[in-house]
């Protein structure tokens, strides 16, 4: 085990995968709770869907035009999915009363989009499997920039605007009366999640980058006491999730996103069945005082 974690590491293209899922663990879950709260985990993917559109539509400009535009996916994914998101906020006024509506809108058009640009683009490949179940040798120093780019961006912004997002994402009503900027702070989140969501593609693939938001918040959310509990559980779930995740993925040739979520998924599990064996130790405990 040792052997291989050591070979592992000896590979440049899995010191920057690796630095890349570290940063994608952190940001991902810190997101991800917010979006919990506030009831909007099927932004993620809608977003993840709207992102793979964009890496789509690069890789059949590249082969109809290519002489015309050269834009990698990976950034094309990024640019769809913030006009994504800005699209979103949009129909979420457009629908006042029906705001969850905007999301499988979203999510419908990303897919559709997706499947025929595909394709159009020669069908399904190895490009491909990488942007849909994620790819450790996909992850170049460029793209490592990028992210990192990305998460110190969330980081700051999140930290600088805290208390409004916290106010927001549990009343978002009284937050409005109080005078909080609502309309600039839920653009600039969901803007933030779409950064997100396209720079975890290629580690997660999108069609499972939303677990990767989602299954960390919700183990958390078993056994955390308060807000700030839930976002550093969630952290260190995730984190966890891509160091085992990674390992597994070099060692028996998985997919990185496959053994990334699959592990989220025993850490969700595991931290269930703890809690309900907490809860009747408490129990017995209580009953024989």
């Amino acid at each position: 085990m040792f052997e291989s974690l050591t070979e592992m590491f000896q590979y440049e293209f899995m010191q920057r995968a690796l630095l890349a899922g570290v940063i994608v663990g952190g940001i991902c879950p810190l997101i991800g709770v917010f979006l919990v709260v506030r009831r909007l985990s099927l932004l993620a993917e809608s977003l993840a869907h709207v992102s793979l559109a964009g890496v789509a539509t690069s890789l059949f400009v590249q082969k109809e035009w290519g002489w015309l535009m050269q834009v990698h996916p990976f950034y094309m994914g990024m640019a769809f999915s913030v006009f994504g998101s800005v699209f979103v906020e949009k129909m979420r006024k457009m629908y006042a009363s029906f705001q969850e509506l905007s999301l499988p809108i979203l999510l419908s058009i990303g897919m559709g989009v997706s499947v025929v640009l595909i394709s159009a683009a020669g069908g399904f490949n190895a490009d491909v499997a990488g942007y849909l179940f994620g790819s450790l040798i996909a992850v170049k120093e460029e793209h490592v920039k990028t992210i990192a780019m990305v998460g110190v961006l969330v980081l700051l912004l999140v930290a600088l605007f805290y208390k409004q997002l916290f106010a927001l994402s549990f009343d978002e009503e009284h937050a409005i009366l109080t005078g909080i900027p609502y309309r600039f702070i839920n653009l600039l989140f969901i803007i933030l999640v779409a950064l997100v969501i396209s720079s975890a593609i290629q580690i997660v693939g999108s069609l499972l980058v939303s677990s990767l938001i989602t299954l960390p918040v919700a183990a958390s959310l078993q056994i955390a006491n308060s807000f700030r509990q839930t976002v550093i559980y969630a952290i260190i779930f995730a984190e966890l999730a891509v160091l085992i995740g990674f390992f597994a993925a070099y060692s028996l040739n998985l997919a990185s996103g496959g053994a990334i979520v699959l592990v989220s998924v025993a850490i969700w599990l595991l931290v269930v069945i703890w809690k309900k064996i907490g809860l009747q130790w408490t129990g017995k405990v209580a009953r024989s005082e």
